[in-house]
């Protein structure tokens, strides 16, 4: 599949956006950036919420979509199904393949994801210490470091070969620390982590807007907080 018109993407630096621009440059597709401050408040903005309805990035427009008209896309499991489809890499054909593709993108959208995003949360940036809340999330995600663990210890990659299943993981994975776990502990995820890392197409799609998220200190941007936890515009 050939794409003569370049993607937009709609994105910010974080382990969703992530997802996306790294599929983009493992496809060696065209894109254009459109960058999403969230720390702004423009995942409010109506030109945004017209193609993504939960005021979340990522999200795309493929100008040749399906029958050779544009469609825009919200979700990242979803873009990655999607581009996946279309270009027919990354995401096997056969059924048998689907399904272990799925399952894995599936884990980390509705496990993995969630709960690092909440163990990050109340580790870092929550206004009150809560004991509770910091151990809940940062004992399950130390489960689900023990599953992708246990799973990689006799194969290369989540679901057999390179996948989406892959690039939707790693994102979660890269800030370890923030979630209160030792890689060390882990030595078959931590040997896939540090393959992940080395690709070139990961590299590329990691420093997607990186200048940018560098200027954007979350730790001490209350307003950036306000946004960004409370989920409302910036004023």
């Amino acid at each position: 599949m050939q794409q003569t018109t370049p993607i937009e993407l709609f994105y910010w630096p974080t382990p969703n956006g992530w997802k996306i621009s790294i599929m983009l440059e493992e496809l060696g597709a065209p894109y254009n950036l459109n960058l999403i401050n969230i720390g702004q408040g423009d995942q409010f903005k109506p030109e945004f919420l017209a193609i993504s309805p939960n005021n979340r990035m990522p999200a795309i427009i493929d100008p040749e979509g399906p029958d050779g008209s544009p469609i825009s896309v919200f979700e990242s499991g979803a873009i990655l199904l999607y581009l996946g489809r279309k270009f027919g890499r990354f995401y096997p054909a056969d059924e048998r393949g689907r399904v272990e593709v799925e399952q894995w993108l599936m884990w980390q959208m509705g496990g993995l994801g969630p709960m690092a995003g909440q163990a990050h949360h109340f580790r870092q940036y929550a206004p009150e210490k809560v004991p509770y809340a910091i151990d809940r999330y940062t004992n399950e995600v130390n489960r689900l470091y023990g599953v992708i663990n246990k799973h990689l210890a006799d194969r290369e990659y989540l679901a057999g070969d390179y996948s989406i299943a892959d690039m939707a993981s790693l994102g979660w994975i890269r800030p370890y620390e923030n979630q209160g776990q030792d890689i060390d502990d882990f030595p078959h995820l931590k040997r896939w982590f540090e393959a992940m890392n080395a690709r070139p197409a990961v590299q590329r799609g990691l420093a997607v807007g990186k200048a940018e998220r560098e200027k954007f200190n979350l730790s001490a941007d209350k307003g950036a907080q306000s946004v960004l936890f409370g989920q409302r515009a910036r004023d």
